[in-house]
Formats: structure tokens, C-alpha cells, sequence
């Protein structure tokens, strides 16, 4: 079950939109009809295990209940009945032989009795305590795996309702909901920089680029949006190590900057020339 909650995370994340793409693709996500389909009925797959499992354990826990107080009800009766023959074969042998009175017998039979009956009750309070504890572990995994999955649901949902909004805005929005949920997600600050470019606040770009970059300082995404920043703010030779960074990083962004207007600036820099017609 755990292998395919697996492959339902690796799944969303694969099948969100490749870094620095979303902003010059118009794709929409009704391109592909099937993805949404799949995670859900992964998800709706995943639950249904979850309840057989919590089924099964009741059942299995329920099962060793019954079976361990069936065993001690045997072992008492067997108990009882060996001490009774001890007591009867006891009471003939001291019948005959006048060491002691058959009061004496039974208060002694009854302590030894009572001795052994608290012995086994405390073993089995020990184990039914064991299997607590047991079954209290595995319900709080179970209960983590569930708020994992409807972290996992709710974060997908809103990174299809980014890619329908229609302005940066409202996308700048959405990534503020998924920050609220998972505060530090570096992909929704990278995408909240690019929404924020678009606008036209460069300073505000820069700033969150620099947060990603403080966790992450190879994230090839954020130090190409963070060139394209310094590039509208003027700051040529910063602009053009960031974008150096993030091509090795990632290739793609090479093809990328060739028709990037926040690039405009650098447009006829030997390096910035250089620097594109580079082949790996």
C-alpha cells in the first residue's frame, strides 16, 4: 500500500507542468484527460486499502482476544482439576498417615491455587498490554498515511486550478494557498516569481528567488528567473552568471532564453551569444 502511495506522489509530480515551461505554454490541462482520472482513483484505490487494512487488524486483534482468553480458561480448568486430584490423593495420604488436618490442606491448596492464578493473570495483563501498544502504533500510522494523502489530494487540485487562472494575479494566489499548506515549497516560490515578473514587480521576483536560492542554490528555475529579474533591473553582469547557472543546470532554459523578452537587455552581449549557441 505504501509502494503505491509511492508511485501516486512520484505520479502528481511528474505529471505537473516542467519548471519554467508553464509560463510560455498555453496547454491546458484538459489536454490530458486521463491524468486527473488516474490520481484519483490511485487515491480512491489507497483508502479502500487503508479501511480493509484497519478491518483486517480488528479482526485479527479480536481473533487473538479470543483465542488467548479461551487458553487461559483452559489452563485454569486444567489447573483446578490437577489441584483437585493433588488435594484428593493429599487428603487419603494424610487421612492415613495424621501429618495434618484437612483444614490446613485446603487453606494451603487454596494459596498455592490463588498464587498460580495471579501469576498467569499478570502474564496475560502484560501481553494484552503489548498488543496496545501495538495496535495504538500501527492506528497512528494509519491516521499520518491518511493526512499525508489528503495533503498530497488538496496540493494537486490547487496546481490544476493554477494552470486554469486566467492572470498572474489569481495564479499568485493560488501559489499562496499551497505555501499556507506546505510553507517553503520551492517549486510554488519559483512559480509565484515567474507570476510576479509578469506583473512587472522585478524587485518582488528577485526577493523570492533569493528565498529559494538560500535553500536551494543550484534550483536551475529560480536562478533563471532571478536573470531575468536583474536583466529588467538593468544588472546585466548578474543577469548573465544567473543565466549561465541555470543552463547548466537544465538545457532546456538555453532554448528558452533565445525568445525571452526579459532578455531584451542583453540582446548583441558577446557573452549572452556566446552563451546560447553553447552545445553540450
Amino acid at each position: 500500500m505504501f509502494n503505491r502511495l509511492l508511485s501516486v506522489v512520484i505520479f502528481c509530480l511528474l505529471s505537473m507542468p516542467a519548471l519554467g515551461q508553464e509560463k510560455y505554454s498555453e496547454e491546458s490541462i484538459y489536454d490530458k484527460p486521463l491524468m486527473e482520472r488516474y490520481v484519483l482513483d490511485e487515491l480512491k484505490a489507497l483508502r479502500q486499502d487503508q479501511q480493509d487494512l484497519e478491518r483486517r487488524l480488528t479482526i485479527e486483534i479480536t481473533d487473538r482476544e479470543l483465542a488467548v482468553a479461551d487458553k487461559s480458561m483452559n489452563y485454569a480448568n486444567v489447573t483446578v482439576t490437577y489441584f483437585f486430584y493433588l488435594i484428593a490423593g493429599a487428603a487419603s495420604l494424610f487421612a492415613l498417615i495424621g501429618w495434618q488436618s484437612l483444614k490446613e490442606i485446603k487453606e494451603k491448596t487454596k494459596q498455592a491455587a490463588d498464587q498460580q492464578l495471579e501469576e498467569i493473570a499478570n502474564q496475560y495483563e502484560k501481553k494484552f498490554q503489548l498488543l496496545e501498544r501495538d495496535l495504538k502504533r500501527k492506528t497512528r500510522i494509519i491516521a499520518q498515511n491518511n493526512k499525508e494523502i489528503e495533503t498530497i489530494n488538496e496540493i494537486h487540485n490547487l496546481w490544476l486550478r493554477s494552470q486554469s487562472m486566467q492572470s498572474p494575479e489569481q495564479k499568485i494566489e493560488v501559489y499562496d494557498d499551497i505555501l499556507k499548506i506546505r510553507p517553503g515549497d520551492l517549486e510554488a516560490l519559483t512559480y509565484k516569481a515567474d507570476a510576479a515578473m509578469e506583473i512587472k514587480e522585478f524587485n518582488w521576483a528577485l526577493s523570492i528567488c533569493n528565498r529559494v536560492l538560500d535553500l536551494d542554490p543550484q534550483n536551475a528555475h529560480a536562478l533563471y528567473q532571478r536573470a531575468c529579474a536583474y536583466a529588467r533591473l538593468g544588472l546585466e553582469e548578474q543577469a548573465l552568471f544567473d543565466l549561465e547557472q541555470a543552463i547548466i543546470g537544465s538545457g532546456s532554459f538555453k532554448e528558452l532564453a533565445r525568445d525571452e523578452k526579459d532578455f531584451e537587455s542583453l540582446q548583441g552581449s558577446e557573452r549572452f551569444e556566446a552563451m546560447l549557441a553553447f552545445t553540450d
